[in-house]
């Protein structure tokens, strides 16, 4: 299903074949929590500015509007309108954060509703079958996230407990996937490698996981405090273990310099809230660095947000006319925003690819890293 079609050192350009189309890595996946990009965005929008891969979230649709209305709809996929690939982080995530409101035992999690407080429990078996019944093209397994610094202790008990969840979601997803019911027979699992900081515990836990042979491998528990330094690290202490024939994906990491940083260490799947989330408030990328469209400087500015994009809002909007939207607090104010930071991802991705294929991106990298990340 995954195919290495270039390197160049440790950074891969692939292609992910799964049954909703092919992925071309390295990949940003346009985060949709709720089935839906914040900011007014459709799947339309999405595909009009290159979006390949939208995920969303197991326990935000299981709460709302509920994993057997999506399944009586016919899955995510009609649900949302969108033909293309749909993963699905599996709630452990949101499990943690939701650290004042859950007990955590070797059968699974109960916690509190953010949104009525009514009890929940969720497990390994419970996860597979909410992200079944969504249907998604990838399913995550169910995991704890420890927070960063982690006890030693903690972690590396918290570690043995999520490579045992892994293996109840394998066995849970392959008797689902085998029923005649199911929408989605051909759902794919990915494990994810846990362990803090600590390189010994990372390093056996890969090295556990990659023995069940699972579609594809991500990094997770990253991006929840560490340093940018120890982040980086950790990846390339793991991905030498990840098995090289198969998608590595790390989790919730996502400005550019990062993914640039951690497609240099073999990384191929990426997704973040960040770009819709700071062009909420006025954040936008440009091919020069980060501008607020917020400042006074830009009251009168009638340029696009960024000169050399073809974004529907830089086609049609100058900064001043986007500025003033924001400042009416009009709606279509965070949708050209959000358009535009989306699709500065997803041109940015496909130049990354395309330094791959030329045998340039060492160039690419040098010549982005710190202009694209920096604030004018």
């Amino acid at each position: 299903m995954f195919k290495v079609i270039k390197t160049q050192g440790q950074a891969r350009r692939g292609e992910f074949t799964t049954v909703h189309g092919t992925i071309q890595t390295p990949v940003f996946m346009n985060v949709g929590t709720a089935a839906a990009i914040k900011g007014a965005v459709s799947t339309q929008d999405l595909k009009d500015i290159g979006c390949q891969v939208q995920l969303s979230n197991t326990y935000h649709l299981h709460l709302r509007p509920g994993d057997t209305v999506v399944a009586g709809l016919g899955g995510l996929h009609k649900f949302m309108n969108w033909d293309a690939p749909i993963l699905t982080d599996s709630g452990g995530f949101q499990v943690f954060s939701l650290a004042k409101l859950r007990t955590i035992s070797e059968e699974g999690v109960r916690f509190s509703s953010h949104i009525d407080g009514r009890k929940i429990f969720m497990g390994p078996e419970e996860s597979m079958r909410i992200q079944s019944n969504l249907a998604s093209t990838i399913a995550m397994a169910f995991d704890e996230c420890v927070e960063n610094p982690a006890a030693y202790d903690y972690t590396a008990e918290s570690v043995e407990r999520t490579a045992r969840w892994l293996q109840r979601c394998k066995i849970e997803l392959d008797a689902l996937n085998a029923l005649p019911h199911t929408i989605n027979r051909s759902q794919l699992l990915f494990g994810i490698n846990q362990g803090g900081t600590y390189d010994d515990i990372r390093i056996s836990h890969m090295q556990q996981i990659a023995e069940l042979d699972l579609p594809g491998y991500a990094i997770g528990g990253l991006a929840v405090g560490e340093t940018a330094g120890e982040m980086y690290h950790v990846i390339s202490t793991v991905t030498p273990y990840m098995p090289a024939d198969r998608p590595r994906y790390l989790m919730g990491v996502g400005t550019p310099d990062n993914i640039l940083e951690a497609v240099d260490r073999g990384i191929d799947f990426f997704d973040c809230v960040l770009p819709s989330r700071n062009a909420r408030h006025g954040h936008l990328f440009t091919g020069e660095g980060i501008i607020n469209v917020m400042n006074a400087r830009y009251e009168l500015d009638s340029r696009p947000i960024d000169e050399g994009c073809a974004c529907p809002a830089c086609r049609r909007y100058s900064r001043a006319y986007i500025r003033h939207l924001f400042k009416a607090k009009e709606m279509l104010a965070m949708r050209l925003a959000v358009l535009h930071n989306l699709y500065f991802y997803n041109t940015f991705m496909q130049k990354i690819r395309d330094a791959l294929d030329s045998g340039n991106f060492a160039r690419f990298k040098q010549e982005s890293l710190y202009r694209l990340s920096a604030r004018i």
